[in-house]
């Protein structure tokens, strides 16, 4: 047997890599490290030391449009450091009009999200693991502003 680390990146296919690079890079706070043209742009997130996080491929716009149960990808998920850089993070993806769901898992508190293309995305902050078992498993509403005020951090934007 053999140890996988960690996923190091994730690779889309775009309509228009310039456009979604712009999305990811203004709303997520990726940097592009590298492109190429107008066919391929590469990010890394601001908190990752990876080479980069993000790979986008445009294809043009005649591609078809992911659908929800289809075969492939679901949806990638960004992790926070921090439940104010969550609460951050959800005034960026409502201005921009991309927010479409939010949700409370018990190991973890989670935004979701749909970039130019339509492709979901999730944004979470990561809750200690020590107190998993007493929060429960399982997907309930999401009180942002209730968490934040039980860690005593209700000053942190919602």
């Amino acid at each position: 047997m053999f140890t996988i680390k960690r996923l190091n990146h994730a690779v889309l296919y775009v309509s228009d890599a310039r456009r979604s690079g712009d999305f990811y890079r203004n709303v997520l706070g990726f940097e592009v490290v590298e492109a190429m043209g107008d066919q391929a742009v590469f990010l890394r997130a601001n908190g990752s030391d990876n080479h980069h996080d993000l790979g986008l491929f445009g294809v043009g716009a005649a591609g078809p449009p992911p659908r929800r149960g289809q075969i492939g990808l679901y949806h990638l998920a960004w992790e926070v450091e921090s439940l104010p850089d969550l609460a951050r993070a959800r005034e960026a993806l409502l201005e921009a009009g991309a927010l479409t769901g939010e949700s409370d898992h018990g190991a973890s508190l989670s935004l979701y999200a749909r970039d130019p293309d339509g492709i979901e995305f999730e944004v979470f902050w990561m809750i200690p693991r020590e107190e998993w078992e007493t929060r429960g498993f399982g997907t309930r509403r999401l009180d942002l502003q209730g968490e934040l005020a039980r860690r005593g951090l209700a000053d942190a934007p919602s």
